[in-house]
Order: C-alpha cells, then sequence, then structure tokens
C-alpha cells in the first residue's frame, strides 16, 4: 500500500510539474502527450482556480496542487504506517 501512495504522489507532482513547464513554451495542444498532461491534471487545477484569488496572468494553483499532494501522500502514508 505504501508502494501505490508514493508512486500515485510522485506521478502527479511530476505531471503538475510537466504542464508548468508546458505552459512556458508554445507548445502544440493537439500533441497526443500534451493532452495527456492536460486530462491529468485539469480535474486537480480546476477547484483549486475557482477557489484561490485571481491574479492576473499568474496562475498560483499548480504550486498549491503540488504542496496538497505532497502533504496529502505524507499523512496518507503515516496513516498507513
Amino acid at each position: 500500500m505504501r508502494e501505490l501512495i508514493t508512486f500515485a504522489g510522485t506521478f502527479f507532482y511530476i505531471v503538475i510539474f510537466a504542464r508548468v513547464i508546458l505552459s512556458w513554451f508554445p507548445a502544440q495542444r493537439s500533441n497526443p502527450v500534451v493532452q495527456l498532461v492536460y486530462l491529468v491534471t485539469e480535474p486537480i487545477l480546476a477547484p483549486l482556480r475557482r477557489v484561490l484569488p485571481n491574479f492576473g496572468m499568474l496562475d498560483l494553483s499548480p504550486m498549491i496542487a503540488m504542496i496538497l499532494i505532497l502533504v496529502i501522500q505524507s499523512v496518507l502514508l503515516s496513516v498507513v504506517g
């Protein structure tokens, strides 16, 4: 169970980080890899965007999501033992 929690946390952390990196470059949204990254991360980031205040062009939702993933992963690993 610990391995699954660690894998899931690391996976989502890396995919969100990849989305941040992709946002810096004019990537083709039609690229299947880019579509997969957006498909996986949007359900996590969209609710955070609705809750966070608007900072203009600066989107803090990936940073908050990454922190939340680390916290949730840590809590789950401590519960599992």
